[in-house]
């Protein structure tokens, strides 16, 4: 479990396969920011760009510890196939504050930037979300982008699927990797955990918004 607050950013220097052929996964190195995995053990989850994780090998005095990503994993996210930079946060404890939303660390789907521009302190950005996850995406709701926790500001439904804007403060665009962004980047979506067992729990008689 996780809460969308990123607590560092981190680099993926290698993406070695596990074998050949679509079957098989990569398992990543990476390396953070020093002092970063001092209360890390081998088995915790570490979110990256949002994708829950679980650490095999580690070495925490040098700043790095390796993933595996399955093959399904990496058909269904972005950003985890090959080196560059990425979101980390360290999963919840019980007494930790939750600073953002309910994350759980599994993607939804994956969305494409339409655009990223600042506005006056902040920087506006936009996001193409697929069809089949439009339901979930509400005025003033939650959503998690790469792992970071955000409130959406506007919604519309597009014959493409639903776009939806985001107001970044420059703390978050200067903390995160979502400051690198462009149009036409792909993007980890998670949608709030509440919006999906609400469409679990309504009856099959309501009509329900595509």
């Amino acid at each position: 479990m996780f809460t969308g607050i990123i607590t560092a950013t981190g680099q993926i220097q290698q993406a070695a396969p596990l074998g050949q052929g679509s079957a098989y996964g990569v398992r990543l190195s990476l390396q953070t920011p020093a002092g970063y995995l001092d209360d890390v053990a081998l088995g915790d989850s570490i979110a990256l760009n949002g994708a829950c994780m679980t650490v095999t090998a580690l070495d925490a005095p040098a700043g790095r510890f390796s993933v595996e990503v399955s093959a399904e994993s990496l058909a269904r996210t972005c950003g985890l196939s090959a080196p560059g930079p990425v979101n980390l946060e360290k999963a919840l404890r019980a007494q930790d504050r939750l600073g953002g939303h309910i994350v759980s660390g599994h993607v939804d789907g994956i969305g494409q930037v339409r655009q990223l521009a600042p506005v006056g302190e902040s920087w506006l950005l936009r996001v193409l979300a697929p069809r089949e996850l439009a339901k979930f995406v509400a005025y003033k709701g939650s959503i998690a982008i790469n792992g970071v926790s955000l409130t959406i500001n506007s919604v519309q439904d597009t014959a493409e699927g639903c776009e939806f804007s985001i107001n970044l403060i420059a703390h978050t665009v200067q903390h995160t990797t979502l400051g690198r962004l462009a149009a036409g980047s792909a993007v980890n979506l998670e949608i709030d955990t509440v919006a999906r067992y609400v469409e679990r729990m309504l009856p099959d008689w309501l009509p329900q918004k595509q």
